[in-house]
């Protein structure tokens, strides 16, 4: 079995007097896409935030890459952060610079690494992700939604890390687009041996990319494993999330189809 990348045990989370996780527990393991999955307030936003250290639950334990997240030094969460590359549901590009110098700004800010190289380093990121070559002088205005996921996919990869933070990656794109981004991760998983945490409510992307998740709803996790996994469990939310998926799994079994 996989090694465990992320520990997360027994994570409360409260805003004012509004609990929004309640002893959460779930494990990521190494080289796997995993999906937090939930409807809207379920926390797997704020979650993934906790993970990434942009925010604190009130108790409870975070481990990355064997680094425990309480207390951690200012050194140590540097250091950390190289580890990692983040998508936010946005994009998050600096709209005042080009996709080039946007990418570029991660080298600049953790590495010594001469401009000729950096400028290299950028076209193969631009490369790996699927954009054409012209894209490192466009800016995020002249991005179609696709292309600013890509943009910033390309800057998350940039310092090869090891584990990948998507923040609803598909969010605002159309189904065809939607497919190809997932394929693009699936493919990057596979390629550079990433581990995947996403946040997602997409469905068609837990079907076919995602090898794990959790289900978070009432402030704790209800589920967590595979979908087969998942959906043998009968829970409420579970059939809410999953009536579709349901419905059709009991129709392969009347009309005797194989899936």
């Amino acid at each position: 079995m996989n090694p465990a990348i992320i520990r997360v045990k027994n994570i409360v989370t409260s805003f004012g007097n509004t609990i929004v996780h309640d002893h959460v527990s779930c494990t990521v393991n190494h080289n796997e896409i995993y999906a937090l999955l939930g409807g809207s307030g379920s926390g797997k936003s704020t979650l993934l935030r906790e993970m990434i250290m942009l925010t604190h639950p009130d108790s409870g334990f975070i481990e990355v890459l064997g680094h425990p997240l309480k207390n951690i030094s200012f050194e140590e969460a540097y250091e950390l952060r190289r580890q990692w590359g983040v998508l936010f549901q946005s994009g998050a590009l600096y709209s005042s610079l080009s996709v080039g110098e946007n990418i570029a700004l991660l080298y600049k800010e953790y590495t010594d690494l001469p401009p000729n190289l950096i400028r290299e380093l950028v076209k193969l990121k631009i490369d790996l992700v699927g954009l054409p070559q012209h894209a490192i002088n466009l800016y995020p205005s002249e991005l179609s939604g696709g292309m600013i996921k890509r943009a910033a996919l390309a800057r998350a990869l940039a310092l090869d890390p090891k584990l990948l933070f998507l923040d609803e990656p598909t969010s605002g794109l159309d189904p065809l687009s939607s497919r190809q981004f997932d394929t693009l991760i699936q493919q990057l998983r596979d390629l550079l041996g990433l581990t995947v945490v996403m946040v997602t409510h997409d469905l068609n992307t837990i079907h076919h990319i995602v090898d794990r998740f959790a289900l978070l709803g009432d402030n704790k996790v209800i589920a967590e494993g595979t979908l087969d996994e998942v959906l043998s469990i009968k829970h409420p939310l579970i059939d809410y999330f999953f009536q579709i998926t349901r419905n059709t799994s009991h129709q392969k079994e009347i009309h005797g189809i194989q899936s």
